[in-house]
């Protein structure tokens, strides 16, 4: 089983290379293109937006679909996506190319998770999903900061999406040699799986997701910007400022379920959006000098990771007979805001100056610690209701007293 499992988890690795990797080349990539640095970031828009929004979308739609053809048709989506993005030197169709894309990953990923779970044993499934998403985290850690390396080394940005096609083909042809076929799963209709957004549990929730990722990702979009005092703007000490992010990412997401089995998931995810909200406000400061800004860059892949597990485990919670749907849905959600981000610094960046990016998603990320803690009190008071209800005597009707006579 776990051979598969690893394919399927090389496969999130290309996809979530390519979902960070451009940040980190964001300068050149607008120099190359003649843009400034805040319209380039549409580029990391145009990806995370087409994934998220066409992830159910594509879920729905090729539920019957055979696997191993599905993944091939989507990384061949993927691969011309990213090889429009390197070789067409007009900003417009780059946009398209990174559409596209995202576009190949939104066919890929809600297939690899459920394949995931139809290869496991169901007292395994957790573990096999989460398998195949570390992949996801090891793209943070090493996809993302390989990539930019490639393109400081070379001085070439575009060298760097060569770099993410060629991860998307070795994955591909993982998949079409290793790959076992895989049952195919019932098909959910998309009005199905968006119900549970009419949920106000499940809105707030996700609401929260929303707000944390958008701040956490209005500095991570124009993360080269944001950190040149620190890097002196060498690429390469860029790049190994994004690894050590990755490893604290990773670290947040392997440590955060334990955190949250132990002490619970409201107060690991509170405590996580709170320090990650003091983090940012003090970047400003932190990202003048390399010491401090590796320090920041730890407490922020901890806390920005981490909440990924407990936030999941309050949805599940929540709505525990949705749980497949609401593990697209919160990934989707991730995204929203990561596509959301771009816009938000760009914003940002004309207003106060990159260096002040931290304090804006700082606000953002507040406004999350609100949402989470109206979503606790919504849960709350929703399963208060149910236990009430559950414990309430039903009435007793004539024909329920002792000695009353029944009607012929």
């Amino acid at each position: 089983m776990y051979r598969p499992l690893l394919v399927l988890a090389a496969g999130m690795f290309a996809i979530g290379t390519d979902s960070f990797v451009i940040a980190g080349i964001l300068p050149d990539a607008a120099d190359s293109l003649g843009v400034s640095v805040g319209t380039a970031g549409w580029l990391l828009t145009a990806y995370a937006f087409t994934y998220a929004v066409l992830g159910p979308v594509m879920a729905a739609l090729t539920a019957r679909r055979s696997r191993r053809p599905l993944f091939l048709a989507g990384f061949a989506v993927f691969t011309a996506g990213n090889l429009l993005t390197a070789f067409v030197p007009d900003f417009g169709v780059a946009l398209a190319g990174r559409a596209l894309a995202g576009f190949g990953g939104a066919m890929i990923t809600p297939a690899a998770v459920a394949a995931a779970a139809a290869l496991a044993p169901p007292e395994r499934r957790g573990r096999a999903i989460a398998t195949v998403m570390t992949g996801l985290s090891a793209a943070t850690a090493l996809g993302s900061p390989l990539g930019t390396a490639i393109g400081s080394v070379t001085g070439d940005w575009r060298l760097t999406m060569v770099f993410v096609s060629a991860v998307g083909v070795l994955a591909a042809a993982a998949i079409a040699l290793l790959l076992p076929t895989i049952p195919t799963p019932p098909a959910v209709p998309l009005r199905t799986r968006l119900a549970p957004l009419a949920d106000r549990r499940i809105g707030l929730t996700l609401l929260t997701t929303l707000l944390v990722y958008t701040g956490l990702y209005t500095v991570y979009s124009f993360i080269g910007e944001s950190l040149d005092r620190a890097t002196g703007g060498s690429g390469t000490t860029l790049a190994v400022l994004l690894f050590v992010w990755g490893l604290a990412a990773t670290a947040g997401t392997l440590g955060s379920g334990g955190l949250t089995d132990r002490f619970g998931g409201r107060r690991v995810i509170n405590v996580a959006i709170a320090v990650a909200a003091v983090d940012f406000a003090l970047l400003p400061w932190t990202s003048a000098h390399l010491p401090s800004t590796v320090v920041a860059l730890l407490v922020w892949g901890v806390c920005g990771w981490g909440l990924l597990a407990p936030q999941t485990h309050r949805l599940i919670g929540a709505l525990p007979s949705a749980a497949p749907l609401l593990t697209g849905l919160a990934s989707a959600m991730v995204y929203v805001g990561v596509s959301a981000a771009p816009l938000v610094g760009q914003a940002g960046m004309a207003w106060a100056g990159p260096h002040w990016l931290g304090p804006i998603g700082a606000a953002f990320i507040v406004l999350g610690l609100v949402a989470a803690e109206t979503a606790h009190a919504t849960i709350r008071s929703r399963r208060a209701e149910g236990l009430t209800t559950s414990r309430t005597p039903r009435p007793r009707g004539r024909k329920d007293r002792p000695g009353a006579r029944r009607a012929p």
